[in-house]
């Protein structure tokens, strides 16, 4: 009897630990860092929200459950970390008292939560309820202090997701970018708009996979999303390098390094795959002939577009296979709302027909 108490306490003493360096990894630690239970918790999450969502539902509808579990996932987490801490100490309380699992049970609940309406009498049952009643407050502190952190976070992102939508449009897009902004002259003068944005990627790569539940907290306005602002910048920085008659400039070049390396970074976060060494060749999501009637509208809108447009086509697909898989992936993981060349190529329910070619709809902006 003695050995399966011993093995018990030595159990519960590991559930504990086990637990605490979960909560050391998504609060304190300021890397990304793998916790399985983080993993389990959101995936289990996951499951219930897509049920309660259905799959064959409205996007609208989606996009509103969806609205939640960001922060449900994140107190779900919360509430598994003290569960467990309290089933751990049940453990070590019975294992060291001649009571049962139910006053064992009582007594971790009451230390845990500091209710204090079961004493512990003996020394050592004392010394495992001040510890437990510490873990429990440095819980609730950790968690207090890690909010404002996050949505410090959140905040500084939809800045720029929001202010996309006076340059991009509404779902944005790159060729509306573009022709906004040639339209105000500012296209060869983007210098400060490319280093903001690469200031951007290098942010959410960090917050991102520091805090990983900020990837699934949602815009306040429905029809904005990081991962589709993502997609568009880079895709018009891709545009900028390969395609458009200014002089050339690092600035784009930099903001498409950094953002193809910070989703990329998110994407390992997550398990998803994808290559790391692509050839310029590849296949891309992108047709040759999307390719072309964005070309053309923007060129019928009065943007700059160089001549050879073959190798127009083959500098732009260099530059966007690098980043083409993981955007689509993360937009699908996200379930980020529609926009060109995004989402609009991921689960069907995620589409929407474009009524409109894209020489009319850049002539209508």
């Amino acid at each position: 009897m003695m050995v399966v108490r011993l093995l018990v306490f030595v159990a519960g003493l590991l559930l504990v630990g086990w637990t605490l360096l979960s909560a050391i990894r998504t609060v304190v630690l300021p890397r990304s860092a793998q916790s399985v239970l983080s993993r389990v918790v959101f995936r289990g999450a996951s499951f219930v929200f897509r049920i309660i969502a259905g799959e064959k539902a409205s996007f609208a509808r989606r996009d509103r459950v969806w609205a939640l579990f960001g922060p449900v996932g994140l107190l779900a987490l919360a509430a598994v970390w003290v569960v467990l801490v309290e089933l751990g100490f049940m453990a070590m309380f019975w294992a060291v008292e001649d009571a049962g699992w139910s006053e064992a049970f009582l007594l971790s609940g009451s230390s845990l939560l500091t209710l204090g309406f079961a004493p512990a009498d003996t020394f050592g049952e004392r010394i495992m309820a001040f510890s437990e009643a510490t873990i429990g407050l440095g819980l609730v502190a950790l968690l207090i202090a890690f909010l404002p952190a996050l949505y410090s976070s959140f905040q500084r992102r939809e800045v720029k997701v929001g202010e996309l939508e006076v340059r991009a449009g509404t779902p944005p897009s790159a060729a509306v970018f573009l022709t906004r902004l040639n339209g105000i002259g500012r296209l060869d003068e983007m210098e400060s708009t490319w280093l903001e944005w690469e200031t951007w990627f290098i942010e959410i790569q960090e917050s991102h996979t520091s805090y990983p539940a900020l990837n699934f907290f949602r815009s306040p306005v429905p029809d904005h999303h990081w991962v589709t602002a993502a997609g568009t910048v880079l895709d018009a920085a891709a545009f900028v390098v390969s395609s458009v008659d200014i002089p050339r400039q690092p600035e784009p070049q930099l903001c498409l390094r950094a953002g193809f390396i910070g989703l990329r970074r998110i994407a390992d976060f997550f398990g998803i795959e994808y290559d790391a060494d692509p050839n310029q060749t590849d296949s891309i999501s992108i047709s040759r002939q999307e390719f072309d009637e964005v070309y053309e509208g923007l060129r019928e809108a009065g943007v700059p577009m160089l001549a050879d447009q073959d190798q127009a086509w083959i500098d732009w697909a260099g530059w966007r296979v690098n980043y083409d898989t993981v955007l689509l992936q993360l937009a699908e993981l996200t379930l980020a709302p529609y926009a060109p060349w995004t989402s609009d190529r991921s689960s069907p329910s995620h589409r929407q027909p474009q009524l409109k070619s894209w020489g009319k709809r850049l002539r209508s902006k």
